[in-house]
């Protein structure tokens, strides 16, 4: 059993808020620095839900997602927010995997033996 003092709840909720509000505003001007419309909100809720649910309210006309590549078995558990939209929105849904992913995966490589494209 974990006890703690439930005077440090307001900082910490204070903090965390400050923290996001801090992400929020670098991933906004990472897009008006790129030239990209949009803009980046911060809400609670299921993520999936909750992005399927504000893209309708705003209208807009594509959902990007960035993926975790979360593994088959861990993905079936705890559900992925990527197929979650992908299975539940109305609106084209563009998920993008970053490079890294394939480098802790290991999956898609040029040399892996099913690779049809492989010229070995």
């Amino acid at each position: 059993m974990v006890m703690t003092d439930l005077s440090v709840v307001p900082d910490l909720m204070r903090d965390e808020t400050e923290r996001i509000k801090g992400i929020v505003d670098t991933m906004g001007q990472k897009l008006h620095d790129r030239g990209l419309g949009g803009h980046v909100k911060s809400m609670g809720g299921k993520p999936g839900e909750t992005i399927v649910k504000v893209s309708k309210e705003e209208e807009v006309a594509l959902i990007v997602l960035g993926s975790r590549g979360m593994g088959t078995l861990r993905r079936t558990l705890m559900g992925s927010v990527s197929d979650y939209v992908m299975h539940h929105s109305h609106i084209p849904v563009l998920v993008c995997k970053h490079p890294d992913v394939h480098k802790h995966h290991g999956h898609g490589h040029k040399h892996d033996k099913h690779d049809k494209h492989d010229k070995h």
